[in-house]
């Protein structure tokens, strides 16, 4: 069984991580799902997000849920019918989750060097402690650090490089503090990050 990494931050949170190495076929297997779930997985044109979406419900399985507890509001962000605070991620071929009793966001992302293109997007003060030997590393930190507080703020409606500042760091940190400024919400979180196998792992949380 592929649960790569657990990680129980404290006893009001834990992040599970699976490496999606099995065929649609055998995640599928013994795992039962709601007919939401089932036209979901139909409606994807991508095997590598059938895989994902079904590795999630392992990850569910782990931790004592079922596809039966997860539900999705209006705005597209996951809740537990026990109401804890879950949030879900996936990239190419690994998948994680993060379940706690407080505000959570988790990201996770492969290094690819395309990030570079794209980081005027959403880079705005970070650059000016950017570790210039580890571009794409740290870059990928700043974008699973701003994606995984979008994830926490209710109302949506964020810009990545002006609203979501986050403070210096080093990659050998492992952590750092990050910031939700818009409108009247203001609010720091701690910002816990990891590679392993080429992907970076990210989660908010306060």
């Amino acid at each position: 069984m592929p649960l790569y990494k657990k990680i129980q931050h404290n006893k009001h949170t834990q992040i599970l991580v699976w490496e999606i190495t099995e065929s649609k076929e055998a995640l599928s297997q013994n795992m039962a799902l709601e007919q939401r779930s089932i036209d979901r997985i139909a409606g994807m044109q991508s095997e590598i997000h059938q895989r994902g979406f079904l590795s999630v419900r392992h990850l569910l399985k782990e931790v004592g849920y079922t596809d039966k507890d997860l539900f999705y509001t209006k705005d597209g962000k996951p809740h537990l019918k026990d109401g804890k605070r879950i949030s879900i991620t996936h990239s190419f071929t690994f998948s994680a989750i993060a379940v706690s009793d407080y505000q959570i966001g988790i990201d996770i992302e492969k290094n690819r060097e395309k990030i570079i293109k794209i980081a005027p997007k959403f880079v705005a003060d970070e650059y000016d402690f950017m570790a210039e030997d580890q571009v794409v590393e740290f870059l990928t930190v700043v974008w699973g650090a701003k994606e995984s507080l979008f994830k926490i703020h209710p109302d949506g409606g964020l810009l990545f490089k002006h609203h979501l500042p986050i403070e210096p760091f080093k990659l050998s940190d492992k952590k750092t503090r990050g910031w939700i400024k818009k409108d009247k919400y203001y609010e720091v979180f701690q910002i816990y990050f990891e590679t392993f196998k080429g992907f970076t792992l990210v989660y908010a949380t306060n």
